[in-house]
């Protein structure tokens, strides 16, 4: 589940192994380049975590956000990714 945080959305999920949280995260990378709207992101191992704000609009959340973040939701969903909670 997104949670809004210091004025961004946030989310973590976890994967099989780093093959296949890399191989989502080169989905993801594609899908912020069709929606021009690029993420924050880390990664360690198998899990990649988000930060998602637009900073067009003076580093808030804005529906550019939850549109990516959906897209990242059903991205995950495909490779069986589950969110990290708390």
């Amino acid at each position: 589940m997104w949670t809004e945080h210091d004025h961004a959305l946030t989310c973590t999920f976890r994967f099989k192994d780093f093959k296949i949280a890399f191989c989502f995260m080169t989905d993801v990378a594609e899908e912020a380049e069709h929606q021009n709207h690029h993420p924050w992101w880390g990664n360690e191992y198998a899990t990649v975590s988000f930060r998602l704000c637009t900073h067009s609009a003076g580093r808030v959340v804005t529906q550019k956000d939850h549109q990516l973040a959906a897209a990242i939701d059903q991205l995950a969903a495909a490779y069986k990714g589950e969110e990290v909670r708390g």
